[in-house]
């Protein structure tokens, strides 16, 4: 009894006693939202040992800096530490709870890109349980105030210091060993932050995170052109040509992109209370007229969106952390789909958004990629009741777009961005037309109910071009950005799909996104070539008798008969026809059943795939980071100069409005407006007085 009386005076009367509470309450903390928070995925008892060690050593360390203090200072110095450790795990809780990953210092930096709705979406997702991130910070100064713990004022030795920051030391180093034991190439060849996290703990991953920022800046300032050569050379041997039976079908028509925000593959005939969710989208996507593929995934990291439009527009992969349109939007040279229509064939090109601007970095990549128009919120009559989550809502956005559709010049390329269907899939009443689901996961519910309204402003646009006849010179093409609802919610998704589980390899076949190739009189399919975003410019290019031979692009033509098939996951996964690699794990993809004992044949055929995807990866990082195309000056391209843009509004719809534009819809319509051929049922428009 004397013993345990003396161990507890210990505890709370002398620092180092004081010490070891904070260090054991932020060590079971920590340990208790691995288990619960993240996804992690230890198995084994290697996996479980390090996931239960791992908070001690960066704990150790770094709180252990309070007690070169003295006096009260050394506490409070203690909490401090402790209350700004906890403050990083509580931001990872909420930000990994949406995007099924951890905050990176490239994602911090760039967080003025994304806006103030970024943070509203994430305050919306709040637990009252992710406070628990504090309850050591809480317990600590209430065992203080209290006077349950006694403040020590006698310095400690210097010697005992440095010796618990040794042991420190040492316990990270032998957590680094075990980690690496298991996990060969843990720190050089991982492209998943899961792992580092699950190996070496959360501030260990900061750590490594801020390396890999600092060498990315270093890889830029000793790029050279002898590092380009290298990414040719492997372009050049892994070329595939396109398929000539489609090349030049589209050749002159404008091209219009449409952006269908968090859009899932299994949402395409997919019915809820007897109700078809997408009926518009179902019927482009079964059309004569359309090419249509059912295995195309997005390949989306902590980009997200921007990540899908570096590979549309450019065919390079985003980055393995941060995003590239904000990180590089602004100072890369780029190669992109709206320059290289510009200068081949005289495309007038344009992105419509009816969201802020500065929203990744837009307006300023977008000058990066050659747009000559950007028309963000400012040019959209935003009146109450008008914006929802991110933007102006579809029907309202394609409303107000048609009278700068009408008006640009012709052949055009142009890019719209749909909003409405964005986390967290929140629509006002007057708009809900179906039911939502009954998962009970309020993050999933709503989802059918943002993309029912989503199809039907696409419903609404489409039939304006059929009365206005754009449609018979407009190759249209859908594709779906990212993945709507993530890897967190696996018991609402099986609910979903019907299904009576769901692992992390059905949530990699969950990756499906759409894309579609509408056209009249083009002959259309349901292809099921595998593919992903990276293959979308490729593709198109070819669809409008634009080689792509000595591009920098690591993408290839999805309809050509010698398409890899390789699909290229952010984080080093991938999935083909026979094989997919998920977290580590190897399947068969067509039955999802584990390859756990491959022969020796097998296993080399998965680890050949697995450095392939490594190199690419690696390669298109290269390219990103080492700004590579500055030193790419082919004949047929001219470089774009950021200068020559202006996305000024006035100045742009003074040249916009022009009666020069002989080209364009209104001008052919007898310069007459065709918004009278839109119609919408968006019950913020019935009111004709409310309509501009």
């Amino acid at each position: 009894m004397s013993r345990i009386k003396s161990f507890w005076q210990w505890l709370t009367h002398e620092k180092i006693g004081f010490f070891t509470i904070v260090l054991v309450l932020f060590w079971l903390k920590t340990y208790f939202i691995y288990l619960t928070k993240f996804n992690l995925g230890a198995v084994g008892p290697m996996q479980q040992f390090l996931l239960l060690l791992n908070p001690i050593p960066s704990g150790m360390l770094l709180l252990g800096i309070g007690l070169f203090f003295k006096g009260r200072k050394s506490y409070w110095i203690t909490i401090i530490i402790d209350f700004l450790l906890s403050l990083w795990l509580f931001s990872n809780i909420l930000y990994y709870r949406e995007f099924s990953n951890f905050l990176s210092f490239s994602i911090i930096k760039t967080s003025g890109s994304t806006s103030d709705n970024l943070g509203k979406s994430i305050a919306g997702i709040t637990l009252g349980s992710d406070f628990l991130a504090f309850i050591d910070v809480a317990i600590v100064i209430i065992l203080l105030l209290t006077k349950v713990i006694r403040i020590d004022i006698r310095p400690l030795k210097i010697r005992v210091n440095l010796l618990i920051e040794a042991l420190a030391l040492s316990l990270m180093g032998l957590n680094l060993m075990m980690a690496q034991h298991d996990r060969s190439g843990l720190l050089t060849r991982t492209f998943d932050n899961n792992y580092i996290v699950k190996y070496l703990g959360i501030n260990e991953y900061a750590v490594y995170d801020g390396f890999k920022t600092a060498q990315a800046s270093a890889q830029m300032a000793k790029a050279n052109v002898d590092d380009l050569r290298s990414v040719r050379r492997y372009l050049k041997a892994n070329y595939v040509k396109p398929n000539p039976a489609y090349t030049g079908v589209a050749k002159g028509k404008n091209v219009l992109v449409i952006h269908l925000e968090s859009f899932q593959q299994f949402l395409i005939d997919y019915k809820w209370k007897g109700k078809e969710v997408t009926p518009n989208l179902n019927k482009i996507y079964h059309a004569k007229d359309t090419i249509s593929f059912d295995n195309f995934f997005n390949q989306v990291g902590q980009g997200k969106t921007s990540d899908a439009e570096m590979m549309l527009e450019n065919s390079i992969y985003g980055l393995q952390s941060g995003s590239a349109m904000s990180s590089y939007g602004t100072s890369n040279t780029f190669e992109s789909a709206p320059a290289i229509l510009h200068q081949r064939d005289g495309y007038t090109t344009a992105v419509m958004h009816g969201g802020e601007g500065s929203f990744w970095n837009r307006n300023n990549a977008y000058k990066s990629f050659g747009y000559q128009y950007f028309m963000p919120l400012s040019y959209y009559d935003n009146k109450p009741g008008y914006y929802i989550g991110y933007g102006i809502k579809d029907k309202l956005f394609f409303d107000q777009s048609i009278k700068y559709i009408e008006r640009l010049p012709q052949p055009f390329y142009l890019k719209m961005i749909t909003v409405s269907n964005h986390y967290p899939y929140e629509l006002d009443k007057k708009n809900q037309t179906i039911p939502k689901t009954n998962t009970g996961d309020e993050t999933v519910d709503g989802y059918v109910q943002t993309a029912h309204y989503l199809d039907q402003a696409i419903g609404e646009l489409m039939r304006w071009m059929k009365k206005t006849g754009l449609d018979k010179n407009t190759l249209v093409m859908f594709y779906g950005d990212h993945y709507g609802i993530s890897g967190n919610h696996h018991k609402a998704s099986a609910q979903l799909l019907k299904k009576d589980s769901f692992n992390d390899f059905d949530n990699l076949n969950f990756q499906r996104v759409p894309l579609m190739f509408h056209m009249k009189g083009l002959k259309g399919k349901i292809d099921h070539t595998y593919g992903g975003e990276i293959d979308v410019l490729p593709t198109l290019l070819n669809l409008l008798g634009i080689s792509d031979k000595n591009t920098i692009q690591f993408g290839h033509d999805l309809l050509s008969k010698d398409a890899p098939q390789l699909v290229v996951q952010r984080n080093g996964d991938f999935i083909t026809p026979e094989y997919a690699k998920v977290t580590g794990d190897y399947y068969y993809t067509k039955t999802g059943e584990e390859i756990k004992h491959p022969d020796k044949k097998l296993k080399e055929k998965l680890t050949s795939l697995s450095n392939r995807v490594t190199t690419q990866l690696s390669l298109s990082d290269r390219v990103i980071n080492g700004d590579l195309l500055r030193f790419y000056k082919p004949s047929w391209f001219k470089k774009v100069k950021v200068k020559d843009y202006n996305y000024n509004k006035e100045e742009s719809l003074k040249k916009l409005f022009s009666d020069n534009n002989k080209t364009s819809l209104w001008y052919k319509n007898h310069k007459k407006s065709t918004q009278s051929k839109f119609k919408t049922d968006a019950p913020e428009l019935k009111n004709k007085s409310a309509k501009k």
